[in-house]
């Protein structure tokens, strides 16, 4: 089917959205404008995203308003406002200073969602370390590597992660001083060379001054695989919080009433900039669960909670999209007003179900690791064309470019061009080095632009339409080829759950198209289905887009942030190295 513009009106407005008018809130915006929506530490000390986040709000009427609601998997609910986030983070900055931990160094947290972790991680802003989130699903070499990589001086761990993955790496960490455990059950532990969390802060005030911060200061470090090499550490300063609020404003639609739920782990950069930061600098509620995605548990949150804004990723919704609407059905979810993705590109399926199934579109969004922060979105208030990321946000000049044989950028103003989706520095979250690699920091600048590395076109109205990464495309007689689209066309064949294209070598056409394809519950593979699927695809992409091959999978490689990992695809049909898999998301 051609997938048609869903039309946004004012009688799809919960409330009016914050950015109604997009053309003049892009002539109008100025990032001094936004920054003036933040308070800055008193007496002109600067900026500290712990400050923007907590302290700030205490003096208000946010005092004792709800800041993080906690589901713990086992049914836990734990609340805690404004005030008593201040005290706890002031609790664990304290405890960092008596561990002579210092300005600049490096705070490593290896847990799932769990309360402690947010409390360390603004905590160590407040103390103006720097937060180094790790994905409690990394294995220990992954985890060896980047604590070498960045030169952790603190890893705060779970009692039962530092047994099973962190103990037996003790030796190749002499750099490593303070390992510090919490509970599995959140109590005391009592484990030789290691401190616990709980004595750590009971034993420390509850009144913390936080020191003048510059702008500029490190805050953030966060891990991005490349496709080849180790881990690439993104470094982020203090002052991105002026588009991690921003941002949130305009993208996500962020009001004082609302309740939010990001369904990223803090391990991926969502979870820290729109899971920690965004809402607390807002002075909204976030719910954090820590269980693993079940679709009627995810149900029951929304209905449970009265969730309003809801972000998560495309894997997450086709899941959702895979268990049926009829279970959406079950419950009482009138409260969401907004909803948005991210991670990859949202499959134009998915946003016309969640129109169906919900009553309203998810809205997808891009950005990367290295922007710190959105940079194109499908706002409340506009006109969605499903599979496109939208239009660029208020302060963000994006382009598409190519380069020139002299080496040159290039930038193409004609529509449905395809080139390299680039921007224009100067907006505070982007990321401002890799950590102790600053060659490879410099690639990624050319002709006054961030090379984000994924190719894309704008149409006729600025709408942007992600094709994939330059890594990824594929070249087939002559053609290029995003293997998104052919992604998205095979998924919405009644029998695919899921899918990922790569380009196979070929020795006529260069490369040919490949498809490996999960089958939803009651289809089996066999011959007959996919010469099916084959001319599915056919029909509907035509004899050079369409795949070459097709092979039945029981699951396609992704990160832990929901994109595919095709460049494992690819290695695992050559037979090459796989490279660096440590974002692998667990079967």
């Amino acid at each position: 089917m051609a997938w048609g513009t869903i039309v946004k009106s004012k009688h799809d407005w919960a409330v009016e959205p914050n950015l109604a008018n997009y053309e003049q809130a892009r002539r109008t915006f100025s990032w001094e404008d936004a920054r003036r929506e933040l308070d800055g530490l008193p007496g002109g000390g600067g900026i500290n995203i712990a400050h923007e986040t907590v302290d700030r709000h205490i003096n208000s009427p946010l005092r004792d308003h709800l800041a993080i609601r906690w589901l713990g998997k086992n049914g836990e609910v734990w609340d805690y406002t404004y005030g008593q986030l201040r005290d706890l983070t002031n609790r664990f900055a304290n405890a960092l200073q008596d561990l002579r931990v210092n300005k600049g160094d490096r705070v490593y947290v290896l847990a799932g969602r769990i309360p402690e972790l947010y409390i360390i991680a603004l905590g160590t802003l407040k103390h103006r370390s720097v937060f180094c989130p790790l994905f409690s699903a990394f294995g220990p070499e992954p985890i060896r590597t980047r604590l070498t990589i960045g030169r952790a001086k603190v890893l705060v761990t779970t009692q039962s992660l530092y047994e099973r993955k962190v103990k037996s790496l003790r030796a190749s960490l002499p750099f490593l001083e303070h390992i510090v455990l919490i509970g599995d059950d959140h109590g005391f532990t009592n484990v030789p060379d290691t401190i616990d969390y709980r004595r750590l802060i009971e034993n420390t005030s509850n009144s913390y001054t936080i020191q003048p911060t510059d702008p500029e200061d490190m805050a953030l470090l966060h891990f991005t695989s490349g496709t080849t090499g180790a881990p690439k550490g993104a470094m982020h300063v203090h002052g991105a919080v002026v588009a991690h609020h921003i941002t949130a404003k305009l993208a996500l639609d962020f009001h004082r009433d609302d309740i939010f739920w990001c369904t990223a782990d803090p391990g991926w950069v969502t979870g820290t900039s729109y899971g920690i930061i965004a809402p607390l600098t807002s002075g909204i509620t976030s719910i954090i669960d820590e269980g693993d995605f079940d679709a009627e548990r995810w149900y029951g949150i929304l209905q449970s909670q009265k969730i309003t804004i809801w972000y998560s990723a495309p894997t997450a919704i086709r899941m959702l999209m895979k268990a049926g609407s009829d279970v959406v059905r079950k419950y009482d979810l009138r409260s969401l007003r907004f909803l948005s993705s991210v991670g990859e590109p949202l499959n134009p399926e998915a946003v016309v179900w969640s129109k169906e199934a919900f009553g309203l579109p998810f809205h997808d969004n891009w950005w990367q690791t290295e922007t710190g922060g959105i940079m194109i979105a499908n706002f409340a208030a506009m006109n969605i064309r499903p599979g496109s990321m939208g239009r660029p946000l208020p302060g963000i000049d994006a382009a598409i470019v190519r380069m020139t044989g002299d080496g040159s950028v290039e930038e193409i103003r004609e529509p449905d061009v395809q080139g390299e989706l680039a921007l224009r520095p100067g907006w505070p979250s982007m990321f401002r080095a890799y950590w102790d690699e600053p060659e490879r920091y410099k690639k990624c600048f050319a002709g006054g632009f961030y090379l984000t590395g994924d190719l894309a076109k704008r149409d006729q109205d600025g709408y942007f339409w992600f094709i994939g990464r330059k890594d990824d495309v594929i070249k087939t007689s002559g053609h290029l080829i995003g293997p998104f689209e052919v992604e998205s066309i095979l998924m919405e064949h009644k029998a695919v759950a899921e899918s990922g294209v790569i380009g196979k070598p070929d020795p006529v056409a260069l490369e040919i198209v490949k498809a490996f394809v999960v089958l939803r519950e009651g289809y089996k593979p066999s011959e007959d289905l996919r010469r099916a699927l084959l001319a599915f695809a056919r029909t509907r992409l035509g004899a050079v887009v369409a795949p070459k091959e097709i092979e039945f999978v029981t699951s396609v490689p992704r990160t832990r942030s929901g994109k595919i990992m095709r460049r494992l695809l690819k290695a695992r049909e050559l037979g090459l190295p796989e490279g660096d898999i440590s974002t692998l998301e667990a079967d």
